[in-house]
């Protein structure tokens, strides 16, 4: 689009952060201080299918997804856009890599937003719901045909791009198979609850024996992992599922980001041999290496320390650490 004049407007952006004027994201969005980590309820929970029974049909073109590169929840839908090769089906774009008080935010470096020109992300759910007054979060899966947002609620939307879209997908992948559903929904709850969701829970503890019960329920799924890959390359044998796309992000942030943030331990992820190993053989496949940018997993110890951070004097004290993920991870042998 040009101007009268010939020359094209220039794109789009939000003011820069600005901590000092509006605060930091939290308080008021269901991360206020003094509170204990309580997860906010994603209020979008609408469905996409392959036969439209739901009101949103799988339609190429007509879905975008709004991410955060840093993001662990954003990342999963980006992983499985890629493993179903919807690249051209379904488009993304990535907020800034920090937020303030005004929240998720499009500014030059991660580039604006080219389905409606919002400027903050808040904008879509005003758009959606207004007067919204909630938790504005990624991923959000936008709907162009209706102009409002299908869902917020992350484990539905990898579940919806990975089942839904099997006209348009470009290869054999399935990642979650029918024989398999319930021992994958089985694991992914555990996960959830003492892993995925497990850095912010012990980061939120309020007292040191909550502190204490909370890393170590997360220490043990770890080694309980740890000890299921010593015999199989992936959660479910030699094929990646949606259990392992769950998984991933959380160990990728794990050492730069969660674990200097919550004081988990001080055991890094290098620590688990096995767990290790198997989070360096998925990180040379592109559906994970090229949606993962190692610089934005550092927000969560970089700036302001979260609202919902009990910054204790008994909380283990961690440095960030990346180690070195191009370093072959010798688990052809398991198949």
């Amino acid at each position: 689009m040009t101007t009268p004049g010939g020359t094209t407007p220039a794109p789009p952006y939000a003011s820069p952060v600005d901590y000092a004027v509006y605060g930091q994201y939290g308080p008021g969005r269901g991360f206020d201080r003094g509170q204990e980590w309580r997860r906010p309820r994603y209020r979008f929970q609408g469905r996409i299918t392959a036969d439209g029974s739901s009101g949103f049909p799988a339609e190429a073109g007509r879905y975008h997804l709004y991410i955060s590169w840093g993001c662990p929840w954003a990342q999963r839908t980006a992983i499985v856009r890629k493993l179903m090769h919807l690249d051209d089906v379904v488009s993304l774009s990535y907020v800034d890599d920090e937020r303030d008080g005004r929240g998720w935010a499009f500014r030059e470096r991660r580039g604006a937003d080219p389905v409606n020109g919002f400027t903050f992300l808040a904008q879509a759910y005003e758009a959606t719901e207004p007067g919204y007054d909630g938790h504005v979060s990624v991923p959000v899966l936008w709907d162009r045909a209706t102009g409002q947002i299908v869902s917020n609620n992350f484990p539905d939307i990898t579940i919806d791009l990975g089942t839904a879209f099997g006209a348009w997908a470009d290869g054999p992948a399935d990642l979650y198979p029918e024989p398999l559903r319930p021992e994958i929904d089985a694991l992914n709850s555990r996960v959830y609850q003492t892993v995925n969701d497990g850095p912010y829970r012990v980061a939120g503890a309020a007292t040191q024996a909550d502190y204490e019960r909370l890393r170590q329920a997360m220490l043990a799924t770890l080694a309980e992992l740890d000890q299921r890959l010593a015999g199989r390359r992936l959660l479910f044998g030699s094929a990646i599922t949606e259990a392992d796309v769950r998984l991933w992000p959380t160990l990728a942030r794990f050492d730069t980001g969660y674990n200097p943030m919550a004081g988990v331990s001080e055991r890094p992820l290098t620590g688990f041999g096995n767990l290790w190993a198997y989070a360096r053989d998925l990180y040379q496949r592109p559906a994970f290496r090229d949606t993962t940018d190692f610089t934005a997993f550092g927000g969560l110890v970089r700036g302001p320390k979260p609202t919902f951070l009990n910054d204790a004097s008994w909380r283990i004290k961690v440095e960030p650490r990346l180690a070195d993920w191009d370093e072959p991870p010798g688990r052809q042998r398991l198949g």
